[in-house]
C-alpha cells in the first residue's frame, strides 16, 4: 500500500511532466512503471549495435519546442539540445521530385513556384501568432481563448481545409501534398476538422519552433524530466506493474497515464456505472506499425534534397492520401500505406557510425492489424528512394498488434490514445467540465486521452497536476519549473 501524497501509474511523458509539477509542489511523489525504464513514448535503445540507439517511438519534437509546458521547464538549459535540421519535413514524389517544408518560410514558398503565396498567406500569420495558437491548440479546451486573433486565425483555416476545398485552393501538385502530409498526423479520414487542426500547428511550427530532435535521441527528454522529479524528492518504481488501484490506496490522489481501458482494468467495479459505460465506448484510431533500420548509408532519395529533411512523409500525392488515410480509419488495410520516415543522423551526425546509421519509420495501419510491416514500409522507401533496399544491415519490425504488448496505452497500436474525431478532440475520454478528473474521490486521467490529445507535449500531465493540486491539498498557484541547477546537482548526488 502507497503512503504517499501522490502516485502516479505510467511514465510516459505525461506522467513525467505531472510528477514534475507535484513535486515541484513540495508533495512526495512515487511513480510506477511496469517496464524496466522510464519514459513510455520517449525512450531510446540500442537494438543491432550496442554503440548506435533507435527511438523505439517518438523521435522528432515539435511540441517539445513549442508547448507551454516544456518553454516553462527549459529542455536547452537541462542540456537536452533540440537540433533543427535545415528542411523541417519533406515530401517526395513521383519522378524524382519532393516538397520540401524548409525552416525558412520564405525559402519554402520560393521552392512553392506559383503556390509560394498562397502558402505565405496561410502560414504567415499563424507564425506571427504562434505561441497563442500552440497556447489554443495544447489547453484544456474548456475556456475562451485568450487571444481572439489567434483563435479566428486558427478557426478560419481549420474550416476551411477541413474539406475538399482547402486543397484545390492550390494550382500545384507539391503545396497540397506538403500540407496533407502533416494532416495525416491525425491519424484518421482525411479531409477533417481534426487533421486540418493538427495541419495548421504542426505545419506553421515547421517554420518557427521548428521540428526538432534531441541529441542523442528522446530518452534524453525523459531523463531530464526523471532528473527534475528526483532532484524534488520523487521516487521511481520500475519493473512494477499497478494490477489495482487499491495498491495505490495511501496516496491522497492518484493520477493515471493510460488508456481509458487501462483506467477500466484499475479502476475495476468501483467506477460509477454511467462513466464506465462512456469509457468503453472510447474510440480507437488507427494503428502504427514500426519497423528500425540499421542501414550502411544514408538513404539515397532520388532528389537529395530529401536527404537533408528531418522528417519524411511518403503519401503520394493529395488524392492518393486521402484515399489511403480515410480507408485506413475504416479498418480497411491497403498495400500502400502513409509512412513517416525520420533519418536521426541528417540532424545529429553522432547517431551515426561508419557503415550504421539508424533509420526510423513508421506505417499507418488499421487498428490491431497483424501484419508484419518491413516489406510494406521497404518497399515505400524503395519507390522514392532506389537502392534503399541494399543498403539495410537489420532491421526490427513491430506490427501494431504487438505494440499494446509494448506500452498498453497503445491500444490495438493506437499511439494516440484514442481516434482524433472531432468529438474525441474535445471530450477526451467523456464529456465533463474537468476531464482529467474521474468519478473516483483523488483519482485523476492524465494520459493522451485527455485533452489536448496525442504528441509529446506534456500538457495532459501539467494540466492534470493542477487539478489534482486543486482539488486534493487546496493549491492553486502553479509551481514555478525554473531550472535551479543546484538542486538539480543536489538530486543527482542524492
Amino acid at each position: 500500500m502507497s503512503t504517499t501524497d501522490v502516485a502516479i501509474v505510467g511514465t510516459g511523458p505525461n506522467g513525467l511532466a505531472a510528477g514534475v509539477v507535484l513535486a515541484r509542489a513540495g508533495l512526495r511523489v512515487e511513480l510506477h512503471e511496469a517496464a524496466e525504464t522510464i519514459g513510455g513514448g520517449l525512450r531510446t535503445a540500442s537494438l543491432f549495435d550496442s554503440d548506435v540507439v533507435h527511438d523505439l517511438c517518438s523521435a522528432v519534437h515539435p511540441m517539445a519546442a513549442a508547448s507551454a509546458f516544456f518553454r516553462a521547464f527549459d529542455l536547452p538549459a537541462r542540456g537536452v539540445e533540440l537540433l533543427q535540421p535545415e528542411i523541417s519535413y519533406a515530401h517526395p514524389l513521383d519522378g524524382g521530385r519532393a516538397a520540401l517544408a524548409y525552416r525558412s518560410l520564405e525559402r519554402t514558398c520560393e521552392h512553392l513556384g506559383a503556390d509560394g503565396p498562397r502558402w505565405r498567406r496561410l502560414m504567415g500569420p499563424l507564425l506571427d501568432h504562434s505561441a497563442a495558437v500552440v497556447d489554443l491548440v495544447l489547453s484544456g479546451q474548456r475556456r475562451l481563448p485568450r487571444d481572439p486573433v489567434a483563435a479566428v486565425l486558427l478557426a478560419s483555416r481549420v474550416a476551411l481545409h477541413a474539406g475538399p476545398l482547402g486543397a484545390a485552393r492550390f494550382r500545384g501538385e507539391q503545396a497540397p501534398a506538403l500540407l496533407t502530409g502533416v494532416a495525416a498526423h491525425a491519424l484518421g479520414k482525411l479531409p477533417s476538422v481534426a487533421s486540418a487542426g493538427v495541419a495548421m500547428l504542426l505545419g506553421h511550427l515547421a517554420h518557427g519552433t521548428g521540428w526538432p530532435l534531441p541529441r542523442g535521441g528522446s530518452g534524453r527528454i525523459a531523463q531530464a524530466l526523471a532528473d527534475d522529479i528526483t532532484a524534488h524528492g520523487g521516487v521511481f518504481h520500475t519493473g512494477h506493474h499497478v494490477a489495482d488501484l487499491s495498491e495505490l490506496r495511501g496516496a491522497r490522489a492518484v493520477l493515471l497515464d493510460t488508456s481509458p481501458k487501462g483506467v477500466l482494468a484499475l479502476a475495476g467495479d468501483r467506477l460509477p456505472a454511467g462513466y464506465a459505460r462512456a469509457l468503453r465506448r472510447f474510440r480507437y484510431g488507427p494503428g502504427a506499425a514500426k519497423v528500425d533500420f540499421l542501414v550502411s548509408e544514408p538513404i539515397p532519395w532520388a532528389d537529395p534534397a530529401v536527404g537533408r529533411a528531418g522528417t519524411v512523409h511518403l503519401g503520394g500525392t493529395h488524392a492518393e492520401m486521402a484515399r489511403q488515410e480515410t480507408a485506413n480509419a475504416r479498418g480497411e488495410r491497403t498495400e500502400e500505406p502513409f509512412v513517416l520516415v525520420v533519418d536521426p543522423a541528417v540532424a545529429d551526425p553522432g547517431r551515426a557510425l561508419p557503415g550504421k546509421r539508424p533509420v526510423w519509420a513508421y506505417a499507418h495501419v488499421p487498428n490491431g492489424d497483424p501484419t508484419d510491416p518491413y516489406d510494406l514500409v521497404r518497399a515505400r522507401i524503395e519507390r522514392y528512394a532506389p537502392g534503399f533496399s541494399d543498403t539495410v544491415v537489420a532491421h526490427r519490425s513491430v506490427a501494431a498488434a504487438q505494440y499494446e504488448a509494448y506500452n498498453p496505452n497503445y491500444v490495438g497500436g493506437d499511439i494516440g490514445s484514442g481516434a482524433m474525431t472531432l468529438y474525441q478532440s474535445i471530450a477526451r475520454p467523456v464529456p465533463r467540465l474537468d476531464p482529467y478528473r474521474t468519478p473516483l474521490p483523488g483519482v485523476f486521467l492524465c494520459s493522451s486521452a485527455t485533452p489536448p490529445g496525442p504528441s509529446v507535449h506534456g500538457m495532459s500531465g501539467y494540466l492534470s497536476a493542477l487539478s489534482a493540486l486543486r482539488h486534493c491539498f487546496g493549491i492553486y498557484d502553479a509551481p514555478d519549473l525554473t531550472f535551479d541547477p543546484s538542486t538539480l546537482e543536489f538530486g543527482r548526488r542524492g
